[in-house]
């Protein structure tokens, strides 16, 4: 029997791949991911017909050549079938989301937003910032842009409305007002200098301001000022007063303030030299809480449409849209669109491409606002890119390094010891790519930083070669910043040595005489210290690099400083959560009575039941 199937041949790749599954498939709605030839995936789409879409790859002619190219490299595909064209729409972002392809447009700063919180369930309840789930009962204000315009607006809002910001632990433990009742920030409900009703009352008009009910609100103060006035409550009177130009500050520094959007996001996409910004503004309660910018990663010959749905797709994917989307540019999916952002949000939403009146006007001015930041964010590429070739030249170089790596270390003789890793690249910061590392070496001296670097270098370079053996993720340095200078780099030179990683440039940073900043010497393996000119843009630089990993380290090492202050032994204890210790401590005032307390006395602690106490009176007591 002969079998004409050659096995050595290679599998087809490109077009011919593509051509072999068109068989197979259906013509019903689906997600598809093409993939080369190591499995790595190149791009994700939708369709409503999937053998009609994959079937126009199969095409040899006609593809911008973005998609030619992804074309060629194309060896495998994948196929996943939905019941409708919308579920195919949120499949394909969350996977865009997830697998960050190739040759998809990519959303890559995709953070959650913070909401102003009043909280339900207490008598006097807190004004709070919150950020993430909706999990807790209250009142949810926002999103607003930034951490900065909630902390501005709760500002104002306690100068207005008096509510307490302290946790509810703080507040039950007060027996006398703190400075901000003192600085007229809150109405010291804490100590009984409000009732519950007026603290309710404040908190109503709280609630009406930051729905869009402000006029009212301060035609209210308004009346009651005039009252206290007319009374000869003159000190009363002053206080409204300093409300009503608190309240006034916020719609001031909320800019401009649309009458007739109550509830947008107003969404405006500028587009030059294959880079993109897209601007968000949030409308909530005809007010503007701020806006916030992107620079989705696109293609030169990507056209706004899809770039804008693409965007739509991944923003919301975690977040709730609201009841207008306000674009500056179409999208050639509106309706599908719609339909799966009204299904998310449980409500109708619109989306809407205003050409005249006032939503035309905000759209103008986001678009204004994502032109002006695009170019400034060029211009920073443009300076960026000289700094790096800059680096190469000074560090003789192959290239300029597209990923440096910059490490220190932080400690108090020895304790609570962190290492801290920076990135930098083409677009500055690399804030998501920072790693903080725990030095676990229990046969470290304390305070040995070579040691610390050691066991920091160690345990990087390994991960990075089971992560990415194959060097082609982009997760390998291009250049290494060590703080330090010959012993530090003669340390770092041998981790890389037993790693068999001796190609990556590698330099020291050591501060030089009398460690005055400016006169830094640069340490390489191999090869005498030098020095840049005092005045040298790229010294500059390096120094910028070293102060952020310090400032980095140093805040990582503060942070577990602090945990450790409020460390107990009862921490160690299985199934001593916070409401345990809390009533161990009470009972017994200090952790280590809790140590030598008997078992007797453990039983009769509140909430702590037979079987826990005997538990903890075993942990503290061997045998």
């Amino acid at each position: 029997m002969s079998d004409d199937t050659d096995l050595s041949a290679p599998a087809p790749t490109g077009h011919a791949c593509i051509q072999s599954y068109l068989r197979t498939l259906g013509a019903g709605p689906g997600v598809y991911r093409m993939l080369d030839a190591q499995a790595r995936v190149l791009y994700v789409g939708k369709a409503r017909n999937l053998r009609a879409r994959v079937s126009s790859y199969a095409r040899p002619t006609g593809h911008s050549a973005r998609i030619a190219r992804m074309i060629r490299e194309t060896a495998s595909m994948m196929f996943l079938t939905t019941r409708t064209e919308t579920e195919a729409l949120l499949l394909e972002q969350n996977l865009i989301k997830q697998l960050k392809p190739k040759y998809n447009v990519l959303l890559r700063d995709d953070k959650s937003f913070p909401n102003i919180l009043l909280p339900k369930g207490h008598p006097f309840p807190q004004i709070k910032k919150h950020r993430g789930a909706k999990t807790e009962k209250g009142a949810y204000f926002g999103p607003f842009a930034s951490a900065g315009a909630v902390n501005r607006t709760l500002n104002q809002l306690q100068k207005a409305f008096l509510l307490r910001n302290c946790s509810d632990p703080m507040f039950d433990s007060r027996t006398r007002p703190c400075l901000l009742y003192q600085i007229k920030r809150c109405s010291g409900p804490c100590v009984g200098l409000i009732s519950e009703d007026d603290y309710a009352a404040s908190l109503r008009d709280a609630e009406r301001f930051l729905s869009g009910r402000s006029t009212k609100v301060q035609e209210d103060l308004a009346a009651e000022m005039q009252e206290a006035s007319d009374a000869m409550e003159f000190e009363r009177a002053a206080a409204l007063r300093d409300r009503i130009r608190a309240l006034t500050q916020v719609q001031t520094a909320q800019g401009i303030n649309p009458r007739g959007v109550a509830e947008a996001d107003v969404i405006a996409l500028h587009m030059d030299s294959g880079q993109a910004c897209v601007q968000v503004f949030f409308i909530r309660a005809n007010q503007n809480w701020g806006n916030h910018d992107y620079y989705p990663r696109v293609g030169s010959d990507v056209g706004a449409p899809e770039v804008m749905e693409a965007f739509l797709g991944q923003f919301y994917d975690n977040k709730e849209p609201p009841r207008q989307l306000i674009l500056s540019d179409g999208i050639e999916n509106a309706d599908l669109m719609t339909q799966a952002l009204s299904e998310k949000a449980g409500r109708k939403v619109e989306i809407l491409v205003p050409q005249r009146g006032e939503k035309a006007e905000l759209v103008s001015g986001a678009l204004r606002n994502a032109r002006e930041s695009l170019a400034r964010r060029m211009a920073e590429s443009a300076t960026q890119a000289k700094l790096l070739r800059g680096l190469a030249e000074a560090f003789d170089l192959d290239a300029p390094p597209q990923r440096i790596e910059v490490y220190d270390n932080s400690h108090i003789q020895g304790t609570n010891a962190v290492g801290g890793m920076i990135v930098a690249g083409p677009d500055g910061f690399m804030k998501n790519s920072y790693r903080k590392f725990n030095i676990r070496g229990d046969d470290l001296t304390p305070g040995d930083d070579f040691g610390m670097m050691k066991e920091v270098l160690t345990r990087r370079f390994t991960r990075l070669q089971k992560e990415d053996p194959d060097r082609d993720r982009g997760l390998w340095p291009d250049l290494l910043l060590i703080d330090g200078g010959a012993g530090q780099v003669s340390a770092v030179a041998e981790i890389m040595a037993q790693h068999g990683v001796e190609d990556i440039p590698m330099v020291g940073v050591a501060k030089g005489v009398d460690r005055d900043a400016g006169k830094e010497e640069f340490y390489r393996p191999g090869q005498r210290p030098f020095a840049l000119r005092h005045n040298d843009p790229v010294l500059y630089f390096i120094q910028r690099l070293r102060d952020e990993a310090h400032r980095f380290a140093i805040g990582t090492h503060r942070a577990k400083r602090a945990k450790a202050v409020g460390a107990t032994p009862l921490d160690e204890v299985p199934g001593v959560g916070a409401a345990r210790k809390r009533a161990l401590l009470a009972h017994f005032g200090s952790a280590k009575a809790v140590t030598r307390a008997n078992l007797a006395d453990l039983k009769a602690v509140d909430g702590i039941s037979d079987a826990l106490a005997e538990k903890i009176h075993a942990f503290f007591n061997d045998g």
